[in-house]
């Protein structure tokens, strides 16, 4: 069955708040390029999943004018707020106290509201319908 995935800007515009997502890239000596092969992804998923953080598959910032198959990018349902215990541990867990990322083939970011509010046309009933029809 096929899964929908939402782009991580809608997931703001939904949530009304900044939201936190991981990218994941290949490594340059990785035995294959595809987000599966990962380590570093599922080594994250095992600890959040053992840790009780909500997570699930997002898409890349929505585009008009590209389309990306999906790679692999998680959106992390924990609030971006240095006050919160949850944001606390999952940044301790991601990255070391320089802001580096522990993990390789791994990016953390932070996709403020204000951002995700430039795609908010994206929203309106029908518009992706519109969108594929002009292709």
């Amino acid at each position: 069955m096929p899964l929908m995935i939402e782009h991580i800007d809608a997931i703001a515009r939904k949530r009304g708040r900044d939201v936190l997502y991981l990218e994941f890239f290949p490594l340059p000596d990785a035995a294959s390029s595809h987000y599966e092969s990962s380590l570093s992804r599922r080594e994250i998923i095992r600890w959040l999943d053992e840790n009780s953080f909500s997570w699930e598959p997002c898409g890349d910032w929505a585009s008009e004018t590209t389309f990306r198959a999906y790679a692999g990018q998680l959106y992390l349902d924990v609030l971006f707020d240095d006050d919160d215990l949850r944001y606390r541990q999952l940044k301790a867990f991601l990255e070391y106290p320089d802001g580096t990322m522990r993990f390789g083939g791994a990016r953390f970011f932070v996709l403020s509201l204000e951002h995700a509010m430039r795609n908010r046309h994206h929203d309106e009933p029908g518009f992706w319908d519109s969108v594929a029809d002009g292709l």
